[in-house]
Protein backbone atom coordinates (compact mmCIF):
# COMPACT_ATOMS: atom_id res chain seq x y z
CA UNK A 1 0.00 0.00 0.00
CA UNK A 2 1.42 3.38 -1.02
CA UNK A 3 0.71 6.46 1.02
CA UNK A 4 0.33 9.80 -0.69
CA UNK A 5 2.69 12.40 0.75
CA UNK A 6 0.85 15.35 2.27
CA UNK A 7 1.84 18.70 0.82
CA UNK A 8 3.04 21.48 3.07
CA UNK A 9 1.24 24.81 2.93
CA UNK A 10 4.21 26.30 1.07
CA UNK A 11 4.02 23.57 -1.56
CA UNK A 12 0.28 23.94 -1.91
CA UNK A 13 0.22 27.73 -2.34
CA UNK A 14 1.08 28.84 -5.86
CA UNK A 15 3.50 31.58 -4.80
CA UNK A 16 6.98 31.19 -6.17
CA UNK A 17 8.62 33.36 -3.53
CA UNK A 18 7.84 35.63 -0.61
CA UNK A 19 10.67 38.09 -0.11
CA UNK A 20 11.93 39.44 3.20
CA UNK A 21 10.60 42.92 2.24
CA UNK A 22 7.05 41.53 1.92
CA UNK A 23 6.88 41.29 -1.86
CA UNK A 24 5.36 38.17 -3.34
CA UNK A 25 6.41 36.69 -6.68
CA UNK A 26 3.60 34.81 -8.39
CA UNK A 27 3.15 33.85 -12.06
CA UNK A 28 5.41 36.55 -13.53
CA UNK A 29 4.03 39.22 -11.18
CA UNK A 30 5.30 40.96 -8.10
CA UNK A 31 2.57 41.59 -5.54
CA UNK A 32 2.38 43.96 -2.59
CA UNK A 33 -0.24 43.81 0.17
CA UNK A 34 -1.51 46.89 1.99
CA UNK A 35 -3.70 46.74 5.09
CA UNK A 36 -6.33 49.42 5.44
CA UNK A 37 -7.66 50.44 8.85
CA UNK A 38 -10.93 52.14 7.95
CA UNK A 39 -12.85 54.88 9.65
CA UNK A 40 -16.41 54.46 10.87
CA UNK A 41 -18.23 56.38 8.16
CA UNK A 42 -21.60 56.14 9.92
CA UNK A 43 -20.32 58.18 12.88
CA UNK A 44 -19.31 61.15 10.71
CA UNK A 45 -21.30 64.34 10.21
CA UNK A 46 -22.88 65.16 6.85
CA UNK A 47 -20.06 67.57 5.99
CA UNK A 48 -17.40 65.03 6.98
CA UNK A 49 -19.11 62.35 4.89
CA UNK A 50 -19.12 64.62 1.86
CA UNK A 51 -15.42 65.36 2.33
CA UNK A 52 -14.65 61.65 2.70
CA UNK A 53 -16.56 60.80 -0.49
CA UNK A 54 -14.68 63.51 -2.42
CA UNK A 55 -11.37 62.16 -1.14
CA UNK A 56 -12.42 58.65 -2.13
CA UNK A 57 -13.29 59.86 -5.64
CA UNK A 58 -9.77 61.31 -5.84
CA UNK A 59 -8.39 57.95 -4.72
CA UNK A 60 -10.22 56.20 -7.56
CA UNK A 61 -9.03 58.79 -10.10
CA UNK A 62 -5.40 58.66 -9.01
CA UNK A 63 -5.19 54.86 -9.12
CA UNK A 64 -4.13 54.46 -12.74
CA UNK A 65 -3.11 50.91 -11.95
CA UNK A 66 -4.98 47.72 -11.13
CA UNK A 67 -5.94 47.12 -7.53
CA UNK A 68 -7.79 44.34 -5.81
CA UNK A 69 -9.70 44.96 -2.59
CA UNK A 70 -10.09 42.04 -0.22
CA UNK A 71 -12.29 42.02 2.86
CA UNK A 72 -11.76 39.34 5.45
CA UNK A 73 -14.62 38.90 7.87
CA UNK A 74 -14.25 36.84 11.03
CA UNK A 75 -16.89 36.06 13.62
CA UNK A 76 -16.05 37.98 16.76
CA UNK A 77 -14.72 35.84 19.60
CA UNK A 78 -15.89 37.29 22.90
CA UNK A 79 -14.51 34.49 25.07
CA UNK A 80 -11.47 36.59 26.04
CA UNK A 81 -13.71 39.47 27.12
CA UNK A 82 -15.91 37.15 29.16
CA UNK A 83 -12.84 35.58 30.74
CA UNK A 84 -11.55 39.02 31.77
CA UNK A 85 -14.89 39.91 33.29
CA UNK A 86 -14.98 36.62 35.20
CA UNK A 87 -11.50 37.28 36.61
CA UNK A 88 -12.84 40.23 38.56
CA UNK A 89 -13.70 38.78 41.93
CA UNK A 90 -16.28 40.75 43.81
CA UNK A 91 -17.87 39.88 47.13
CA UNK A 92 -20.65 42.41 46.76
CA UNK A 93 -23.71 40.44 45.65
CA UNK A 94 -25.20 43.32 43.64
CA UNK A 95 -22.01 43.83 41.63
CA UNK A 96 -21.71 40.07 41.08
CA UNK A 97 -25.25 40.06 39.69
CA UNK A 98 -24.45 43.02 37.41
CA UNK A 99 -21.38 41.18 36.14
CA UNK A 100 -23.41 38.07 35.31
CA UNK A 101 -26.11 40.15 33.62
CA UNK A 102 -23.50 41.95 31.54
CA UNK A 103 -22.00 38.64 30.37
CA UNK A 104 -25.49 37.44 29.37
CA UNK A 105 -26.10 40.73 27.57
CA UNK A 106 -22.91 40.71 25.47
CA UNK A 107 -23.36 37.01 24.69
CA UNK A 108 -26.91 37.65 23.51
CA UNK A 109 -25.87 40.71 21.46
CA UNK A 110 -23.10 38.71 19.84
CA UNK A 111 -25.60 36.01 18.82
CA UNK A 112 -28.26 38.44 17.57
CA UNK A 113 -25.98 40.77 15.67
CA UNK A 114 -23.58 38.10 14.41
CA UNK A 115 -20.73 40.33 15.50
CA UNK A 116 -17.71 40.15 13.28
CA UNK A 117 -14.45 41.92 12.77
CA UNK A 118 -13.24 42.87 9.33
CA UNK A 119 -9.80 43.28 7.86
CA UNK A 120 -9.39 45.27 4.66
CA UNK A 121 -6.55 44.74 2.22
CA UNK A 122 -5.54 46.28 -1.07
CA UNK A 123 -3.46 44.14 -3.40
CA UNK A 124 -1.33 45.79 -6.07
CA UNK A 125 0.77 44.00 -8.65
CA UNK A 126 3.36 44.60 -11.35
CA UNK A 127 3.58 42.07 -14.15
CA UNK A 128 7.06 41.37 -15.46
CA UNK A 129 8.37 39.68 -18.55
CA UNK A 130 11.06 37.24 -17.48
CA UNK A 131 10.87 34.64 -20.23
CA UNK A 132 14.31 33.71 -21.54
CA UNK A 133 16.04 36.21 -19.27
CA UNK A 134 19.02 35.65 -17.04
CA UNK A 135 19.40 36.33 -13.34
CA UNK A 136 20.70 39.88 -13.89
CA UNK A 137 17.67 40.78 -16.02
CA UNK A 138 15.39 39.23 -13.40
CA UNK A 139 17.05 41.27 -10.65
CA UNK A 140 16.60 44.43 -12.72
CA UNK A 141 12.90 43.60 -13.23
CA UNK A 142 12.61 42.95 -9.51
CA UNK A 143 14.08 46.37 -8.69
CA UNK A 144 11.78 48.12 -11.17
CA UNK A 145 8.77 46.26 -9.79
CA UNK A 146 9.70 47.17 -6.21
CA UNK A 147 9.99 50.87 -7.16
CA UNK A 148 6.70 50.77 -9.07
CA UNK A 149 4.83 49.08 -6.22
CA UNK A 150 6.24 51.55 -3.69
CA UNK A 151 5.08 54.42 -5.89
CA UNK A 152 1.60 52.87 -6.02
CA UNK A 153 1.66 52.38 -2.25
CA UNK A 154 2.44 56.05 -1.63
CA UNK A 155 -0.36 57.14 -3.98
CA UNK A 156 -2.83 54.91 -2.16
CA UNK A 157 -1.59 55.97 1.26
CA UNK A 158 -1.77 59.67 0.44
CA UNK A 159 -5.32 59.56 -0.93
CA UNK A 160 -6.82 57.13 1.58
CA UNK A 161 -5.27 59.01 4.47
CA UNK A 162 -7.22 62.06 3.31
CA UNK A 163 -10.35 59.95 3.78
CA UNK A 164 -9.28 59.30 7.38
CA UNK A 165 -8.08 55.73 6.85
CA UNK A 166 -4.76 54.37 8.01
CA UNK A 167 -2.74 52.51 5.39
CA UNK A 168 -0.11 50.02 6.53
CA UNK A 169 2.43 48.55 4.19
CA UNK A 170 2.95 44.85 4.77
CA UNK A 171 6.72 44.93 4.49
CA UNK A 172 7.97 41.73 6.05
CA UNK A 173 7.88 38.12 4.98
CA UNK A 174 6.41 36.98 8.30
CA UNK A 175 3.55 39.49 8.13
CA UNK A 176 2.69 38.31 4.60
CA UNK A 177 2.72 34.69 5.77
CA UNK A 178 0.47 35.58 8.72
CA UNK A 179 -2.04 37.28 6.41
CA UNK A 180 -2.04 34.37 3.97
CA UNK A 181 -2.53 31.91 6.84
CA UNK A 182 -5.42 33.99 8.19
CA UNK A 183 -7.21 33.55 4.85
CA UNK A 184 -6.57 29.82 4.83
CA UNK A 185 -7.80 29.27 8.39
Amino acid sequence: MKFKKEQTTQEWLPFENIYENGLIFYKNSFIKILKINPINYDLKSKLEKESILNSYKNFLKICDFDIQILIQSKKEDISKTISQINQVSEKNEKIQEMKENYIKYITQMNKEKNSSSKNFFIIIQKKVDILNKGIEDFMEEETKAFEYLNECYFKIKETLTRCGNLVDEINSKQNVINILQSFIH
